[in-house]
């Protein structure tokens, strides 16, 4: 008999504001993140009123965890203090890992329109949280893209797709907590069983339509988030149709200690994070 991942819990974003005021809605993160390990936090942003997005995000500090942006409409740019200058535009990443420290901004591109994605943050090893800072744009025709037998379009940003039928490597491979970030595109009536290793987190978000999930009894609406258990198959369901994010990681089960954009793990790091910003060397 077949074990399916269960599901531990169904929730709704919180709406916010971030950076300078733009809108957004925090899917998680925050108190009782380690439920989510190794990742911290999860934001969507998407809006086609300007006055929600133009001021974007000033200069701001990262320490101790990596960043990951996905647009899907849009147009954001990215500087940061190593001189890295970059345009991300839909359909395109920017992965930067903050480690010892960054300071960068993200402003927008642009005065009108739709700007829509979502920022994750990745969590890193205590053995890495020092090391040295780097950034990669990953630009939209250089993320794998394919289609399922089933009609299933799968963007493979990070970790290794692999269904059974289909296997395609991402523009992505982390080592420690060996992250997998999918994006499917599911058409009525489609099926996907994505294989996520034993004992990886595994969260799926639905951002559009309606999902069902094999051994769970009710359909998860758009603007949820699922947790699932660390173990088991995973077969995913659309009789409506539905666009859903698949973010899973192998657990680091190290404390975590959070302070604003600062995430070590214990509160004397958190504090030295603190007098390297304010001596300003933070980024030394």
């Amino acid at each position: 008999m077949t074990q399916h991942r269960k599901v531990l819990s169904i929730q709704a974003g919180q709406p916010t504001s971030d950076g300078a005021g733009v809108s957004l809605t925090r899917v998680f993160g925050g108190p009782g993140v380690e439920q989510f390990d190794p990742f911290l936090m999860l934001d969507e942003f998407g809006s086609d009123n300007p006055d929600e997005y133009i001021a974007g995000f000033p200069p701001h500090p990262h320490r101790g965890f990596e960043t990951v942006t996905y647009m899907l409409e849009g147009r954001m740019r990215h500087e940061d203090h190593m001189g890295n200058v970059g345009l991300l535009q839909g359909g395109g990443v920017q992965w930067m890992t903050a480690a010892r420290g960054i300071i960068h901004s993200e402003m927008p591109e642009q005065e009108e329109g739709v700007m829509r994605g979502f920022q994750l943050w990745l969590n890193l090893p205590g053995k890495t949280k020092l090391s040295d800072a780097s950034y990669q744009d990953i630009q939209p025709e250089n993320i794998p893209r394919l289609t399922t037998e089933a009609g299933v379009e799968v963007v493979v940003i990070a970790g290794r797709f692999d269904d059974g039928s289909v296997q395609q490597m991402g523009a992505v491979q982390r080592p420690d907590t060996e992250p997998q970030y999918f994006d499917f595109h599911m058409p009525a009536g489609s099926r996907i069983s994505p294989r996520i290793p034993e004992g990886h987190r595994a969260l799926l978000y639905v951002y559009e339509g309606t999902l069902e999930i094999a051994g769970q009894p009710q359909a998860v609406s758009a603007s949820r988030l699922v947790r699932l258990s660390n173990e088991g198959q995973l077969q995913l369901n659309s009789a409506a149709g539905a666009r859903v994010l698949l973010i899973a990681g192998k657990p680091l089960g190290e404390p975590i200690v959070q302070y604003g954009p600062f995430v070590m793990n214990t509160r004397e790091e958190i504090e030295q994070a603190l007098r390297d910003f304010r001596d300003d060397r933070l980024t030394a």
